[in-house]
């Protein structure tokens, strides 16, 4: 019986032929557009109408299910290209990131908070895109886990929230700024031994050329 094909995640793949103007793409770009409307939402009326911040909760929300659903349509339907791998990232950092600022400026989310975590989605970002000629690092599960804590805990500090769902979005703000910081340190590890396994491979292949000639 012959053992089955391995699985192969295509977003360590190269980038598929695929057409630049396609759906996943076109999601990505609907994100992107959608950062501004958000900030606008948030800020409106002083920030604090209860009114305008359900309407910027909309907006995140529809800007979050957009990130989740481009990346599956991209690698399932083979529609991953070199544009979708760079615009990607950019718009999650760039909503996150509006969206924690924005927060922190109304006074409704400490600067700590906002600083320790966009250090690292900026700082990961820029490794992973250092690293790329040694190879991709693939999103894990904790970097999935702690992007769907992230995107819930910012959406309940959008809302106008008090009492018990208050505490609720603390704690879960908490949790996810722990996730963030392993995951970050657990990247940082997996670049290190990506750079080292390419440096290796790099060393072999010129000892096979020097002997071959």
């Amino acid at each position: 019986m012959r053992s089955p094909a391995p699985v192969v995640d295509p977003a360590t793949q190269p980038a598929q032929t695929a057409r630049i103007a396609n759906i996943a793409n076109a999601l990505t770009l609907l994100r992107l557009l959608l950062v501004p409307a958000f900030v606008a939402l948030l800020v409106a009326n002083g920030g604090h109408s209860t009114g305008w911040r359900v309407w910027a909760f909309v907006a995140f929300a529809v800007a979050t299910v957009t990130d989740f659903v481009d990346g599956d349509l991209a690698r399932s339907r083979g529609l991953v290209t070199d544009v979708g791998k760079v615009a990607d990232p950019i718009a999650d950092k760039m909503l996150t990131g509006a969206a924690l600022i924005g927060l922190s400026a109304l006074g409704d989310l400490p600067w700590w908070v906002t600083v320790v975590i966009l250090v690292r989605e900026i700082g990961i970002t820029a490794l992973r895109f250092f690293v790329i000629r040694h190879g991709v690092i693939p999103a894990s599960r904790g970097g999935k886990a702690k992007t769907l804590l992230q995107n819930v805990a910012i959406g309940l500090y959008i809302l106008p929230l008090t009492g018990w769902s208050a505490s609720l979005r603390f704690w879960l703000l908490a949790i996810a700024v722990v996730v963030t910081i392993v995951t970050g340190a657990d990247y940082i590890a997996r670049a290190v031994r990506l750079r080292r396994t390419s440096a290796r491979a790099e060393m072999k292949r010129a000892r096979r050329l020097a002997a071959g000639r």
